[in-house]
């Protein structure tokens, strides 16, 4: 279920509620219980949880693990395998 934030136009008072999809939008305000209340438009807040979501799935190198587990990450790429450009900046 969403989670919508009103306010009222009378008094200003904000507030968030937790209510379905289909449910009707909220009229009174429950600090001065005039019926001047509107929904207001804002940025849905979400998290990736569980193991294989990463910052990007496009990245190189180490990855960050945004949900936090640690048995699922990339490990970094290991010292002796990596190759240098050459200082003229030629490929190798």
């Amino acid at each position: 279920m969403p989670i919508y934030e009103y306010q009222c136009k009378a008094c200003g008072h904000r507030l968030e509620k937790l209510q379905k999809i289909s449910a009707a939008p909220l009229i009174d305000c429950p600090t001065c219980e005039a019926p001047e209340l509107n929904r207001l438009v804002s940025a849905a807040g979400f998290r990736l949880a569980g193991g294989g979501w990463y910052e990007t799935d496009f990245k190189s190198g180490s990855k960050k693990n945004i949900a936090g587990d640690t048995g699922g990450e990339a490990k970094p790429p290991a010292k002796g395998g990596e190759t240098k450009p050459a200082k003229d900046g030629a490929a190798a």
